[in-house]
């Protein structure tokens, strides 16, 4: 007895030490990417042209020390004047953005060489995953918290009123708050930047509304699920800390997959003809003129540290089972 309360005291100490990575994890950076060419002195880009990947969007990766470098301002106008002259639709908003941005953005300077070869806009991809990862969590929060709950009447309330209170804030956030909407607009708009086809991009806006809706129904039948697995079958709970401890992987798998879909989509208004490729995912690789490098960040290395607890108390409990139903 004494040594089992050991053992839960342990499996409560790794879960919730993996919580807490795996919130972390939500704000940091988990992958970054950057390219480089020779047109883009390392002066001005030590750290070439770079974003950094998070749950929730792309964000500058360039360093705030090369903000008002004079080189880099040069590079970045004669870049944006060039790229003005052969493609119109850029004009406003690259324009406003090098001229009165503080420092270098590369999520635009991204966007601008991507536009060369006819990619998609970069905050276009993932467009239902973006806005509903923070619900994502939310699920996998409440989930942990079950398991370290002691088993039976309670473990399923408390998975209950979680889940029920992460629906609530779920569909009040994207429906009653509107937040749905605006980030479909927000979408439309960034698509139309580069893409000059209203029709087709609002059948792209309406695209989105529906899986999103979609989506947030399957996560509210993935909770009752749950809830309803938990409550009939003790080794159910298991997978309460299974699935998120698979977050590295669904990570990967996810990237990886749009990726493809932006290397593989491309479009006539290149100045460039490149035939559909895969992006590098993992390491080096070369596009054009440009290297590319892709690795995990510190962000991704918290999501490891969170599967790593989770599947030692994983092990832990599935032995105490083992061991009481042997007894």
């Amino acid at each position: 007895m004494q040594d089992q309360k050991k053992q839960n005291r342990l499996i409560t100490a790794l879960t919730l030490a993996a919580l807490v990575a795996l919130i972390a994890s939500y704000f940091s950076p988990i992958w970054w990417v950057s390219l480089t060419a020779p047109n883009y002195p390392k002066d001005a880009f030590p750290d070439g042209i770079r974003i950094h990947f998070h749950f929730d969007g792309v964000y500058n990766g360039c360093r705030a020390a090369g903000k008002g470098t004079r080189m880099a301002d040069e590079v970045l106008q004669k870049d944006l004047d060039h790229s003005v002259e052969r493609y119109n639709p850029i004009l406003d908003a690259k324009k406003n953005v090098n001229k009165d941005a503080e420092g270098l953005d590369c999520v635009h300077e991204m966007n601008t060489i991507n536009h060369y070869v006819g990619m998609f806009p970069i905050s276009t991809g993932a467009p239902v995953e973006k806005p509903l990862a923070k619900f994502f969590f939310g699920f996998f929060a409440v989930m942990l918290l079950g398991f370290i709950t002691p088993e039976g009447r309670k473990r399923v309330l408390v998975l209950a009123a979680g889940f029920a209170a992460v629906a609530v804030w779920m569909v009040v956030h994207q429906f009653a708050l509107g937040h749905m909407e605006s980030h479909i607009a927000a979408y439309v708009s960034e698509a139309g930047t580069f893409f000059k086809e209203p029709d087709k991009i609002k059948v792209w806006g309406d695209n989105v509304r529906v899986i999103t809706t979609a989506v947030i129904a399957g996560l509210i039948v993935a909770m009752a699920i749950v809830v309803a697995g938990v409550a009939k079958f003790r080794g159910f709970s298991l997978l309460l800390v299974l699935v998120p401890a698979l977050m590295p992987v669904f990570f990967v798998i996810e990237y990886a997959g749009w990726l493809w879909f932006f290397g593989h989509n491309m479009h006539p208004w290149g100045a460039f003809t490149v035939k559909p490729f895969m992006p590098t995912v993992f390491g080096e690789g070369k596009v054009a003129q440009f290297s590319t490098f892709s690795y995990p960040y510190w962000g991704y290395a918290l999501l490891l540290i969170a599967s790593g607890c989770l599947m030692l108390a994983l092990l832990l409990r599935r032995r105490q089972m083992r061991e009481t139903s042997a007894t």
